[in-house]
């Protein structure tokens, strides 16, 4: 396993490290037991970095990673995010009180006293020009309720907005072969002001791993069936905002490219972390064979300048229109 500096948090963190957004809830049933079983796995590869969220599973995902901690006795950095559980999700709802009880909830969750790193969830793009948000934050730190936070982010408007605040030290992104857009200026002034970047989403929802088809069935409690234009939340952050066919038809030309020995999946991956101003890619999973599929792609060697450019050429001729001025 590959390890990266975090930003200017003190934490070296697996180049492919694990989202546990999946083990929460809203990708179809998911069972505690393969649930850890894969925590587990990605331990055992050499990941020791995790994120998860308070909304995920209402808690769950938190607290199948208090878990993790308690049975193992290797390095285990978790960030969580705070504000999606406003209803509605507001700005002004990004207060002190809100806050403060969001993190509180987390640490109880968590069965920590400090946590290791806290993101705003996405929060509605006004927040980003309230300062008062960002010296509440400051204020945790200084209370010792958490060691960091950062953002988690829709746009690369928003990233940029938010590490003009010296506390900020880490922003979650979208970036993947469908979501190209954060490689430019956003990485550009994240690298001069050394900021760690977390590459959410980095598979597309699945789109990116090759094993779907037109025939593929989704339940009614995963997002990919019942998000795909946006219905529940921002609609980029199923399938990456690539309408699925004419995703599928990208894949396929994609698929041609993939090394000998390598999986789609962990060409994916590989691809991300050439980008050397990445943290790490943070894939979901809920078996062990994912978590130990995804852990290779640390592992292989870099892409050559060729493929890279024919990646490119792929996403400007079939999927850059869709998504590259909207987020």
């Amino acid at each position: 396993m590959e390890y990266r500096k975090l930003g200017k948090t003190g934490y070296e963190v697996a180049a492919v490290s694990f989202g546990a957004w999946a083990i929460g809830g809203s990708w179809g049933d998911v069972d505690d037991a393969d649930s850890m079983a894969a925590l587990n796995a990605a331990v055992d590869a050499g990941i020791n970095f995790f994120d998860t969220a308070d909304v995920y599973g209402d808690g769950r995902s938190e607290r199948l990673l208090a878990r993790l901690k308690q049975e193992r006795s290797e390095e285990i950095i978790i960030a969580t995010k705070a504000g999606r559980r406003l209803d509605p999700h507001v700005a002004s709802g990004y207060n002190r009180e809100n806050l403060t009880a969001f993190v509180e909830r987390s640490l109880k969750n968590l069965d920590t006293d400090t946590l290791d790193l806290v993101q705003l969830h996405c929060p509605p793009t006004e927040v980003y020009y309230m300062p008062d948000t960002f010296e509440v934050m400051d204020d945790l730190v200084k209370a010792g309720k958490i060691k960091h936070y950062g953002v988690s982010v829709e746009k690369v408007e928003e990233a940029l907005k938010a590490i003009e605040y010296p506390g900020v030290k880490t922003v979650q992104i979208i970036f993947n072969i469908f979501r190209q857009r954060p490689a430019g200026l956003f990485f550009e002034q994240a690298k001069k002001k050394e900021i760690g970047i977390l590459a959410r989403v980095p598979l597309a929802s699945g789109l990116l791993t090759g094993k779907m088809t037109k025939a593929t069935k989704f339940e009614d409690d995963d997002h990919r069936k019942f998000n795909r234009h946006g219905e529940a939340f921002d609609r980029g952050e199923t399938f990456a905002g690539v309408d699925y066919e004419t995703g599928l038809e990208a894949v396929t030309e994609l698929e041609k490219l993939v090394p000998p020995g390598a999986s789609m999946p962990q060409f994916a991956l590989r691809w991300i972390l050439m980008f050397d101003a990445v943290t790490c890619a943070i894939p979901g999973a809920k078996r062990p064979s994912q978590v130990q599929d995804n852990a290779a792609a640390a592992d292989l060697p870099p892409l050559s300048a060729e493929t890279m450019q024919q990646v490119e050429q792929i996403y400007n001729q079939q999927i850059r229109r869709l998504v590259h001025h909207y987020w």
